[in-house]
């Protein structure tokens, strides 16, 4: 569990300190200890549903599992209802979590039919009075809202929610800037994010197509936002944060041979076995071709992957790619 009281670090929220999104099916204690590891200062849990907490079903405690290395956690909730959002926080605030996040951003059907994620973009006074009851539990900057422009493109009211989210308790805004309706459609708009850092009172995180180091170095010069979450481009490069690091501050790039990177996906088998259950193997068999994407002889190292059952095996496949390149 988090440490309690005082002890744990609140979230970064500076340029040099990049985040982890809230990735669904993969921003587990395993992964998020990964990219900790390559640079991410501050990560999010996967989407929880708060009244989930009260069911204290297996699925809801696997996505709470963490440890002291794996800090400042923040733990993104979603749900409607401001009574039973106030009492998730209260409960887990118990169990030593201090951080938290609204999301308002999921346009998922099943989340968007039950008024939760994006729908609250289309009840801004709703949204308010949960961010309002979450801050009330948590205490002064310990909840953020993660949220998208809109519901749709004739409905931008990510403007108009700045100042009231941070008079409700809000200590950040992750901005996805494209609408609900676009889902993961189009462009991500920079120029919202630059609009939003120009009258938020709060830090604001960009989120949303940075795929590659270079890509956050520029939105962050482009927009001055404070920070940036990483999302795809984490899956693709669980050593992006610290690649965005070295940019930042004009260090040497890690390497991106193919030496680098089937050692790195080595890394990542090690602390999924560490961490995680042998169910994990399933999880890494979607995981690793999306990071050795590009290399030579890819298309053929992920049949294998995508066959592995055990853990031994994912090994066996992994080592002999690396015993292949250092004979070549």
């Amino acid at each position: 569990m988090p440490s309690s009281g005082n002890l744990t670090p609140e979230p970064p929220l500076s340029r040099k300190s990049p985040w982890l999104a809230p990735l669904a099916g993969y921003s587990d204690l395993s992964f998020r200890l990964l990219c900790r590891r390559w640079g991410c200062r501050a990560a999010c849990t996967e989407m929880i549903s708060a009244k989930g907490l009260f069911y204290s079903t297996a699925n809801t405690m696997r996505l709470l599992q963490t440890c002291d290395r794996d800090l400042p956690l923040v733990v993104q909730l979603y749900g409607c209802d401001p009574e039973i959002m106030a009492r998730a926080v209260s409960t887990l605030n118990r169990r030593g979590f201090e951080y938290f996040d609204l999301n308002c951003g999921c346009s998922v059907k099943k989340v968007v039919k039950t008024g939760a994620g994006a729908a609250l973009l289309k009840d801004p006074g709703l949204l308010l009075r949960i961010v309002s009851a979450m801050a009330d539990r948590a205490g002064p900057g310990r909840v953020g809202v993660k949220m998208r422009l809109g519901w749709s493109s004739e409905e931008h009211i990510y403007l108009n929610l700045a100042a009231p989210l941070a008079e409700a308790g809000a200590g950040w805004i992750t901005l996805h800037p494209r609408t609900a309706v676009q889902q993961f459609t189009g462009k991500a708009s920079w120029q919202a994010l630059k609009n939003l850092k120009q009258v938020s009172p709060v830090p604001v995180v960009a989120s949303g197509d940075l795929f590659t180091a270079r890509d956050a170095l520029d939105c962050v010069r482009q927009t001055g936002v404070d920070t940036v979450m990483f999302a795809r481009g984490a899956l693709m490069d669980p050593a992006i944060g610290m690649r965005y690091q070295n940019l930042l501050q004009g260090r040497n790039d890690l390497p991106r041979d193919q030496e680098f990177i089937l050692s790195l996906c080595m890394e990542a088998i090690e602390t999924y076995r560490r961490h995680a259950s042998s169910r994990a193997v399933l999880k890494l068999r979607t995981l690793l071709p999306r990071m050795i994407r590009g290399l030579p002889g890819a298309k053929d190292l992920r049949k294998r992957i995508i066959l592995c059952r055990e853990w031994a095996e994912l090994e066996k496949v992994m080592t002999s790619a690396r015993e292949n390149l250092e004979r070549e």
